[in-house]
Order: C-alpha cells, then sequence, then structure tokens
C-alpha cells in the first residue's frame, strides 16, 4: 500500500524535477523538501544508498540554486556543455564507486540490491552535479538513473515511485531536447 510519505515525496519532487526540465530556478527549493522527505521514505525501506543519496541532494539544491541564480559572474549561469574529458572521467569514476560503494553496502548492511542501489546513488551524483552546473549532459545520466530506478523501487514495493520514476524518465528526455534549444536559443542571441 502506498504511504502518505510516498505520495508528499513524490508529489513534491515532480513539481521539482519538472521545474528543472524547465530551466527554472524555483526547482531547487522544491528539492530540498522534497529530498528531505524522501530520505525516510528510503531508510524505512532498507535503500541505504539513496538515504545517502537525498543527504547529498539537499546540500547541492542549496548550492544550485545559489548557482542558477548568480553564476560565477553575479549573473544567471547559462545552459551549457559539458567537456567530453569531463564526461569520459565522471562516468569512470561513477562505475568505479558503484562497485566499491556495492560492496560496502554488500558486506556491511542488510541493503536491497546494493550494486543498484548504489548505481543509483552515484550517477545520480553525476547527474546532480551537471545539473548544478546547467550542462546539457544532465539529461543523458538522468536517463541513465532513472532506467535503473524504475525496476529497482517497483521491486520494494516502491510502485508509485518506481511510476513516477518512469515519467522522470520520458520528463529527461523532454527536458534533454528544451535545454539544446535554449543553448540554441541563447546562442543565436548573444553578439557575435
Amino acid at each position: 500500500m502506498t504511504s502518505v510519505l510516498e505520495i508528499a515525496a513524490n508529489a513534491v519532487m515532480t513539481v521539482s524535477i519538472v521545474l528543472a526540465g524547465r530551466n527554472n530556478v524555483h526547482s531547487w527549493w522544491l528539492g530540498i523538501v522534497g529530498c528531505g522527505l524522501f530520505a525516510v521514505l528510503f531508510y524505512d525501506s532498507h535503500l541505504y544508498a539513496d538515504v545517502t543519496l537525498q543527504g547529498f541532494f539537499i546540500v547541492t539544491c542549496v548550492i544550485g540554486w545559489w548557482r542558477w541564480l548568480r553564476g560565477s559572474t553575479g549573473a544567471p549561469l547559462p545552459i551549457t556543455h559539458a567537456q567530453p574529458r569531463a564526461l569520459i572521467w565522471m562516468g569512470s569514476l561513477g562505475l568505479a564507486a558503484t562497485a566499491i560503494y556495492g560492496l560496502l553496502l554488500q558486506a556491511y548492511t542488510s541493503a536491497y540490491a546494493p550494486f543498484l542501489d548504489s548505481g543509483v546513488l552515484m550517477f545520480s551524483v553525476i547527474a546532480q552535479l551537471l545539473l548544478m552546473g546547467r550542462r546539457l549532459q544532465t539529461w543523458q545520466f538522468w536517463l541513465l538513473v532513472n532506467t535503473i530506478a524504475v525496476p529497482l523501487y517497483a521491486s520494494r514495493g516502491l510502485y508509485l515511485t518506481s511510476v513516477l520514476y518512469g515519467a522522470y524518465w520520458f520528463n529527461a528526455l523532454a527536458s534533454w531536447f528544451f535545454w539544446r534549444r535554449k543553448m540554441r536559443e541563447a546562442a543565436l542571441q548573444s553578439p557575435a
């Protein structure tokens, strides 16, 4: 049965995620509230890597909120591409960290599906860092995370969360195209 906590966490995060996809700064403060709710939900479901992830998200939501408003020069941060070398480095580090953290969870906790749970954690961290910097490739990483998360959450009986992560998959795809269009529009409007 879906709990009130699961419904509330998903309602707040759905609004936050949709606003992020629309490049709206209000997604950040809603993310703080939603992540707090999800931390409690995942703790109750023995998905400890996801609890850790929610703490990380709360901190990065504060930083992301500031960066999107002020950037590095006091002006709002524009949407840009991440460097290919950085993406390769981040992806490699994500795979290694997934394996290491998965082994730790397997050895020292009662975690369910420790490697999948760790993959959601590590690649969400990468996606969040890219989102904080308004990097277009954030959406590719969110597509990967959502692909792993849907069956993981369904297997724990978090059916509403699983269905919404399926919807988030489509939101990430639509957001990827939306952000690409916004980048092109900004490039056409900037003085040559």
